[in-house]
C-alpha cells in the first residue's frame, strides 16, 4: 500500500494536478490496490476525522474576522500607528508596512490575507515615493507570511489538531517567534534602503501624534486582546474567539468607523466561503493521505531510517528545516502540515524536541514556503497588486528582490529553531508547560 501510495503520489504531482486531487487519488489507489478495504473509507474518514472538527471551524471565522477588520478601515488605522513609531527611520515606509503586518498578524491569521490587506495600500504608496516596485512588493510579500506566525493563526489551528496539542500554548509560543522575525525583516529592509538611498516617511516622531495615532486605532488594537485575552484566560475556546472575532468586526465596522456596507459583507462571506472551501477540501484529502502512511508505517520506517543516519538533535534539525522549507515551496501549508507532522513527529520525538517548539518551527519554515516559488502564494497576491496599478511585476523580478528578505527569514528560523526559549518562554511562563 505504501509503494502504490507514493508512486501515485508522485505522478500526479508530476503532472500538476491540485494538490487536492494529488492527495485524493493517490490514497484511493493505494486502498484500492493495496489493501481489502472498500473505497468508501475515503469520504468516511474525510467527514469524521477531518471535516467533522470543532477546533477547525475557527479557519473561516478567523478568515470573515480578519476580512471584516480591513474593509472596516482597520488597516489604515494600523498603517498611521506604525508610520509614527518608526516612519522617521531610514526606509522608514519599509518598516512601517513590516510592522503594520506584525500588527494585522494579530487579527487576520493568514498570510495572503495580510498581503492583501497591507500591502494593496503600502505598496502603491511605497512607489509613489519612490521605491522600486520589486523591493516595496517584496517586503510585503515576505513581511506578510508573520500573519500565519503571530496567532491567532490558521496553520496554528491545523497543526494543533494533527499533533493533539493546545491551539492556546501554541498561540502564546507564536509571539517570540514573530516578533524575532519582524525584526530580522525591518534590519535587512534599513540596509537595503540604506544601500539605494531610500529616506524616512518623512514623518518625525512626536508623543502627541503618536498619542492621536493610538486613540484612533485603539479599537483595532483592542481586538487581539480580547480574544486572546479570553483565550489565555480560559474564558473561551479558540474556536469561540473565533465566532466573538467576527461579531467585533461586525461591530467596529458597521457601528464605529462605519466603513462597511451589506454589499462588503456579502462579497467578504462569498470569499471566505471559497477560500474555506478549497482548504477544507485539502485538510480532508491530506487527512486520508496520512491515515494512510500512518496505516503503512511509513512514519515508522522513514525515522528509523533518519536515525540510523545521525542521532544527532543539532543535525536532524537542520535535515528536517531543509526538508520543510523545499516542502514549503511547492506545497499548500495546511497539507504540508497534515502530511508531514505525523511524519516527523515520532523523530524529534525521539530527541526529546517539545512537540509545541517543532509546531513552531514548522509554521515558520512554511512561513517562509509562501514567498518562495514556484508556489510562494504571498509573492502572486503582490504581483497581482502591482499589475493593478498599471504596471506588471513579474514572479522573477519579485523573487530576485525577495531573496534577501528570506535570508533573513532563514537567519531567524535557525535561532528559533535552536534557541527553544524563544518559542517556550512564554508559555512556560504562563504555566502552560510543565
Amino acid at each position: 500500500m505504501g509503494v502504490y501510495l507514493g508512486v501515485s503520489f508522485l505522478i500526479l504531482a508530476l503532472m500538476g494536478a491540485p494538490i487536492a486531487i494529488v492527495l485524493g487519488v493517490s490514497s484511493m489507489t493505494a486502498l484500492w490496490f493495496g489493501s481489502n478495504l472498500t473505497l468508501m473509507v475515503v469520504p468516511q474518514r474525510m467527514f469524521v476525522a477531518a471535516a467533522d472538527s470543532f477546533p477547525l471551524l475557527a479557519i473561516p471565522l478567523f478568515m470573515i474576522a480578519g476580512s471584516l477588520m480591513d474593509s472596516g478601515g482597520i488597516s489604515r488605522r494600523l498603517i498611521n500607528l506604525a508610520n509614527k513609531l518608526v516612519g522617521g527611520f531610514t526606509g522608514g515606509l519599509a518598516l512601517v508596512g513590516i510592522l503594520t503586518c506584525m500588527f494585522f498578524a494579530a487579527i487576520s491569521g493568514s498570510g495572503p490575507a495580510t498581503v492583501a490587506a497591507i500591502g494593496g495600500i503600502m505598496i502603491p504608496y511605497m512607489v509613489k515615493a519612490g521605491y522600486d516596485r520589486g523591493f516595496a512588493s517584496a517586503v510585503m510579500s515576505v513581511a506578510g507570511a508573520i500573519g500565519i506566525i503571530i496567532p491567532p493563526s490558521i496553520p496554528m489551528v491545523t497543526y494543533a489538531t494533527v499533533a493533539g496539542v493546545s491551539v492556546k500554548t501554541l498561540f502564546t509560543s507564536g509571539f517570540g517567534p514573530g516578533i524575532v522575525v519582524g525584526l530580522s525583516l525591518m534590519v535587512t529592509a534599513w540596509w537595503i534602503a540604506r544601500q539605494k538611498g531610500y529616506g524616512s516617511s518623512g514623518e518625525k516622531f512626536s508623543l502627541r501624534a503618536l498619542w492621536k495615532a493610538l486613540v484612533e486605532s485603539i479599537w483595532a488594537l483592542l481586538m487581539p486582546v480580547i480574544i486572546l485575552g479570553g483565550i489565555y484566560g480560559s474564558i473561551f475556546t479558540p474556536t469561540e474567539a473565533a465566532g466573538i472575532a467576527v461579531v467585533y468586526g461586525l461591530f467596529i465596522g458597521l457601528f464605529v468607523y462605519r466603513e462597511l456596507n451589506v454589499s462588503t459583507i456579502y462579497v467578504i462571506l462569498v470569499d471566505a466561503a471559497t477560500t474555506t472551501a478549497m482548504i477544507m477540501l485539502i485538510v480532508c484529502t491530506a487527512q486520508v493521505f496520512g491515515w494512510l502512511m500512518t496505516s503503512a508505517r511509513i512514519p515508522d520506517a522513514i525515522a528509523k531510517s533518519v536515525l540510523s543516519l545521525t542521532n544527532s538533535r543539532f543535525f536532524v534539525l537542520l535535515l528536517i528545516n531543509v526538508l520543510l522549507l523545499l516542502t514549503g515551496c511547492v506545497m499548500e501549508t495546511n497539507a504540508a502540515l497534515i502530511i508531514l507532522a505525523p511524519v516527523l513527529l515520532p523523530i524529534v520525538g525521539v530527541l526529546g524536541v517539545n512537540f509545541v517548539h517543532f509546531g513552531i518551527i514548522m509554521i515558520v519554515n512554511l512561513a517562509i514556503g509562501m514567498s518562495t516559488p514556484p508556489l510562494g502564494v504571498n509573492l502572486f497576491v503582490a504581483c497581482g497588486i502591482s499589475q493593478r496599478e498599471g504596471e506588471k511585476l513579474s514572479l522573477e523580478r519579485l523573487s530576485r528582490s525577495a531573496f534577501p528578505f528570506i535570508v533573513a527569514n532563514v537567519i531567524a528560523l535557525l535561532l528559533i529553531t535552536y534557541l527553544e526559549p524563544i518559542a517556550l518562554l512564554l508559555p512556560g511562563l504562563a504555566g502552560q508547560i510543565p
